[in-house]
């Protein structure tokens, strides 16, 4: 119930404020596709039962050096290899929602994601219109995860804060 207040509270703020900012006459055309974003947003959380993480919670957690997995759900060879948050493991997820999933692929992700299923999961993608981290946020709740988070900015937002990257050679 908690977790419902904050995303309709979070959703409502941002289009209570892109429309704010569209009758300013800052955004133009843009408001629209913005509410879009966040009603699709908060439709797809709301369908996949995980919670989200922000930039600045998710660079403390990982200066804590909190247990969790990060699982980056890009392609490897186009996305993870060339820049990923240090420490993430990749796990590729189609764009579109993911409704079937082989039982041999869930037993290969959830062999990534380990055997605690109460560790935290976060499961990013490339930037807020990617829906291959709300695919693999999903499907770990469904394979019997507790702590999962989406983190929506993704790639693209990490490295605006100019915070680290690795990459794979």
């Amino acid at each position: 119930m908690r977790k419902l207040a904050l995303i309709t509270i979070l959703a409502l703020t941002a289009v209570l404020a892109l429309g704010s900012l569209a009758s300013a006459g800052l955004f133009g055309d843009q408001a629209l596709e913005n509410e879009k974003l966040v009603v699709t947003f908060y439709n797809e959380v709301e369908r996949g039962d995980y919670d989200v993480v922000d930039t600045e919670t998710l660079k403390g957690w990982i200066d804590a050096k909190k247990p969790m997995v990060i699982v980056d759900t890009m392609p490897y060879e186009s996305s993870y290899k060339k820049n990923h948050i240090p420490g993430a493991v990749q796990f590729l997820f189609p764009i579109p929602d993911l409704k079937e999933m082989k039982p041999e692929e869930q037993a290969k992700y959830k062999k990534l994601l380990g055997d605690d299923e109460d560790k935290v999961i976060v499961v990013y993608c490339g930037f807020p219109k990617c829906t291959r981290s709300h695919n693999g946020a999903m499907w770990a709740k469904k394979l019997g995860y507790e702590n999962v988070y989406r983190y929506p900015g993704g790639i693209k937002a990490w490295m605006e804060k100019d915070y680290p990257v690795a990459s794979k050679d």
